[in-house]
């Protein structure tokens, strides 16, 4: 516990060397967003599995860890590996961030049009202060997530993706966020917020990629808002090194007859939880989460998430499948609350992992709570192996037996990544799970 409470010592006195920087060259509206975060973060402190959403988790090892702020890293660092992990020639637009900074030189937009915005973070507070304030912090629940109230208080860039009514992108919109480790353990906190107005439509793709190894930490936060009728298709692909600490929070916000299919592909990083969380506060609203968590060598790997029905007639589907190999530990904890206000609610949870080894574990926790009797939800999980006649009958056609533990894992998986709509995404991602899983290390980066 002592040093449990030195580490929120640590960042308390990061966090007043950090403002006393940057006081002078920010509004106070962020100021006191800042200060008021800090506040919630000193009173939270770091959550243990006391808790009965952390119980599976234990980040002892990354509080115990002196991370510092990220300093600059040159955008030379990164271009001779950027090639494998891009979208170019698919997305309509990429934004990358080299440790927590928008790197512009690395970075293209075409022309944009009709009050279309894509920026940095940084950027947007200077430029459109009047389209941020309303929403940023105003969704992700600073006042009840530890992490989330960190990554508040020392945000500095990041993202920031505008739709006025009717835009309709096209093609995928691509943030790449690149952690180059330095010397010693650094921690990045990058934010990213999207808004799309009524009749709306795009796809946003985030990319976390660690590049060569070291410990570094990523405390990252994404804000969805949905408005009436818009569209938005969110994949989030977590490629972290393997020495890695990842925090990833997703939070969407649905008005009327809006869809939000979220994908969440965690591959990489030693230490990884990404919780993705979904409002459905508009009635007639639709949700999809896909999510993929593949783990080898030490890894652990928590995906938590939650589905609040706010509204009459909402739809939401749920789908999280695991592979995991070596002596790899996963959790799954997904909750869908369908609250008094929420009549007619549909709501499907599935939760399927596949065990490689006899030392891999799973602990898969898929939950309901009805406060409404006029709905209807399911809910299921299963955990098992490749199954040996399969892997028989494969060998018998002459298909090595590395081979054909790729095929039946890929059938496993399949469901999940066929709904990513980005051939080439989709591409890249089956190339790193083939290594995954031949490999069975956990590597992760590129």
């Amino acid at each position: 516990m002592v040093n449990v409470t030195r580490a929120v010592d640590k960042y308390l006195a990061d966090f007043a060397r950090f403002t006393r920087e940057d006081a002078a060259r920010e509004p106070s509206w962020v100021r006191d967003l800042r200060t008021s975060s800090m506040a919630r973060f000193a009173d939270l402190g770091w959550p243990t599995t006391r808790l009965e959403e952390w119980k599976y988790t234990n980040i002892g090892p990354l509080t115990q860890v002196p991370f510092t702020l990220a300093a600059w890293a040159t955008d030379g660092q990164a271009v001779a590996t950027l090639g494998p992990i891009t979208l170019t020639g698919v997305a309509s637009g990429q934004l990358v961030f080299v440790n927590g900074r928008y790197a512009p030189s690395l970075s293209w937009l075409p022309p944009l049009h009709g009050g279309v915005r894509v920026e940095s973070l940084a950027a947007a507070v200077r430029t459109c202060p009047h389209l941020l304030e309303p929403h940023l912090a105003r969704y992700a629940r600073f006042r009840e997530q530890a992490f989330v109230a960190l990554n508040t208080a020392f945000l500095t860039d990041g993202a920031f993706v505008f739709l006025p009514q009717g835009t309709v992108l096209t093609q995928p919109l691509h943030l790449l966020f690149l952690a180059v480790p330095s010397e010693e353990p650094i921690v990045t906190y990058p934010r990213t917020l999207l808004v799309a107005d009524p009749d709306s439509r795009v796809t946003l793709v985030e990319s976390y990629v660690g590049l060569g190894g070291g410990v570094y930490f990523t405390n990252a936060v994404t804000e969805v808002l949905a408005r009436e009728h818009a569209v938005i298709d969110h994949i989030r692909v977590q490629l972290e090194s393997a020495a890695a600490f990842h925090i990833g929070t997703v939070q969407t916000q649905q008005e009327r007859a809006s869809t939000v299919m979220s994908h969440s592909v965690v591959l990489g990083g030693a230490l990884v939880r990404t919780e993705v969380n979904a409002a459905l506060a508009g009635e007639g609203s639709e949700c999809r989460l896909n999510g993929l968590y593949v783990a080898a060598g030490r890894q652990h790997v928590d995906n938590a998430t939650r589905i609040d029905h706010l509204q009459p007639h909402c739809t939401s589907r749920e789908l999280y499948k695991g592979v995991l190999a070596g002596q790899a530990r996963g959790v799954f904890s997904g909750k869908i609350v369908v609250h008094e206000t929420a009549a007619k609610t549909d709501a499907r949870q599935t939760n399927k992992n596949l065990l490689l080894s006899n030392d891999a574990r799973i602990d898969s926790r898929p939950q309901l709570e009805i406060f409404y009797h006029d709905v209807q939800c399911a809910h299921g999980s299963t955990i098992g192996k490749l199954d040996e006649d399969a892997l028989f009958y494969l060998r018998t056609r002459g298909i090595d037996s590395e081979a054909a533990r790729w095929l039946l894992t890929y059938a496993f998986v399949r469901e999940v990544l066929e709904p990513i709509n980005i051939a080439a995404l989709r591409g890249q991602l089956e190339q790193q799970l083939a290594t995954r899983v031949h490999l069975g290390d956990g590597r992760g980066g590129v």
